[in-house]
């Protein structure tokens, strides 16, 4: 039940699938949605245009601005009174970005998760400890939908209350926790002030998404919480958590339920579609939800389509571990920078804590960054090491700040931000 037949399907069974549902969506965009079919209308397309796969790339993309401009509710393809939930972004540059689901989204939405959770170690019966945030952010009931279609028995924990979420996992002992990447650190470094040592929990899985992180990420929250640490995947525009995730025998890409969610890689500046292993800008159209189906939606996040693996039997594709966002993409000085370049850097130089702040400034004409991050033993040499290493790998020079534990910002359950930008400042 939670590896489907429909993750296993030949390739050609597979993508005949997506064609059908594909065509579905279009034609309830076309019937029900007035600003997609003006979309459609400019584009100079209609449904019956696509007769293959490769016809989508002919049909505009779907931005979040598409969202903002439309809101609240303008793209929704069903009737407001068969809405049973909806979830809004925190709407920090303008308008939120407002979802809604209906019974038939919320069904999938759990199907989907049970299966990224299957896919991540959990089994029916075990103890999962939910770590993302209630409320408006789809994480945290998305993931706890899933997890009970799953069979787990789910303690809602949310965001935050680090101190209350240590004293539950030492008296509940959870077999899985979801969180994000910073966070867990977070719950790693205060159990380790309480005297916890790695395997004193019965934690074996760790969940974990919601914002980029490294391989080094992942051995670190390995090693200081004694699990086995997989990436889940997902953005409230096509669902929430649970687009895709790894598979805990490999850690290696994260499986796309393509059954859903039809993937294409594009170049960030023209829209092209790429072929299968270019790295590019990640689209998708949600081709079975019902109440909110988008078509080619931009995510922004940069990664690349990886084949499946034999060893699981799975043949639908893999997405690489997200290498940051198109719209975080810092240009330094001509040099394409992500944050996650510089976080990998860092956790090479195992002495240094994998807590970071990048700032940007601008003096005349010249950018600069500022790397702040946390050691034990600040020193002169340890610093030089820092900007060396970041120049010989990232291609930057920077400045380095090293600053006392426990001084930078922590996670406190959401998405952690690692860059403040005052080159628009004076």
């Amino acid at each position: 039940m939670f590896q489907p037949d429909s993750e296993c399907l030949p390739e050609a069974q597979l993508r005949a699938l997506q064609l059908q549902r594909l065509q579905a969506m279009l034609e309830r965009q076309w019937a029900q949605v007035p600003a997609y079919r003006a979309r459609f209308e400019a584009a100079g397309v209609t449904p019956g245009d696509l007769r293959r796969l490769e016809d989508l790339r002919h049909f505009p993309f779907t931005r979040k601005s598409d969202l903002r401009d439309h809101y609240p509710l303008g793209l929704c393809a069903a009737p407001r009174a068969s809405l049973r939930r909806i979830h809004a972004s925190s709407g920090t540059s303008g308008k939120p970005t407002v979802v809604a689901y209906d019974d038939h989204d919320l069904n999938i939405f759990a199907e989907v998760v049970a299966r990224s959770l299957y896919a991540a170690g959990a089994r029916p019966g075990m103890t999962f400890h939910n770590a993302y945030g209630y409320g408006l952010f789809t994480g945290g009931l998305g993931t706890h939908a899933g997890a009970e279609r799953l069979g787990l028995c789910t303690v809602p924990v949310s965001g935050g209350a680090t101190e209350r979420q240590l004293d539950l996992l030492l008296d509940l002992q959870p077999d899985v926790i979801a969180c994000t990447p910073s966070y867990a650190l977070v719950l790693a470094e205060g159990l380790a002030r309480r005297g916890v040592r790695p395997g004193d929990l019965q934690l074996r899985y760790a969940v974990l998404g919601a914002e980029p992180w490294a391989e080094k990420t992942r051995q670190a929250v390995q090693e200081r919480l004694h699990v086995q640490a997989t990436n889940i995947y997902g953005l409230s525009e096509i669902i929430g958590p649970g687009v895709s995730n790894e598979d805990v025998r490999e850690q290696s890409g994260s499986y796309i339920w393509e059954d859903h969610f039809y993937p294409e890689i594009v170049h960030p500046d023209t829209g092209e579609v790429l072929p299968d292993g270019e790295w590019g800008v990640l689209v998708l159209s949600s081709m079975t939800r019902s109440a909110l189906p988008l078509l080619r939606y931009w995510t922004g996040d940069i990664t690349r389509l990886l084949p499946g693996d034999n060893t699981t039997g799975r043949s639908v594709r893999r997405m690489a571990a997200i290498q940051g966002r198109s719209d975080d993409l810092i240009i330094l000085r001509g040099v394409n920078v992500y944050p996650t370049q510089l976080e990998a850097v860092l956790l090479r130089l195992g002495q240094i804590s994998p807590h970071y702040h990048v700032t940007l400034t601008r003096t005349g004409l010249l950018d600069d960054l500022t790397l702040q991050l946390e050691c034990d033993v600040p020193s002169a040499a340890l610093r030089d090491e820092v900007q060396r290493q970041v120049k010989a790998q990232v291609g930057v020079t920077i400045r380095c700040e090293l600053c006392a534990p426990g001084t930078l910002p922590r996670s406190e359950g959401g998405k952690l931000r690692r860059v403040t930008d005052l080159r628009g400042e004076r």
